[in-house]
């Protein structure tokens, strides 16, 4: 039986508390962030026009 366990830590000037990362996982995001996160290189023709389009009640 493993003793290493998540712990609840308390954040100051918050109201939530935070887990410590689970033994043995990886803390490193997949992606990326940035203006290029979400494309992918097979695009169709209004996919660009899709994402700046801006939905009428802004």
């Amino acid at each position: 039986m493993s003793t290493e366990r998540q712990r609840v830590e308390r954040v100051p000037g918050s109201r939530r508390a935070r887990l410590t990362p689970a033994p043995g996982t990886d803390t490193t995001p997949e992606t990326t962030n940035g203006p290029d996160a979400g494309k992918t290189p097979a695009s169709g023709p209004n996919d660009d026009r899709l994402r700046s389009d801006v939905p009428p009640h802004y």
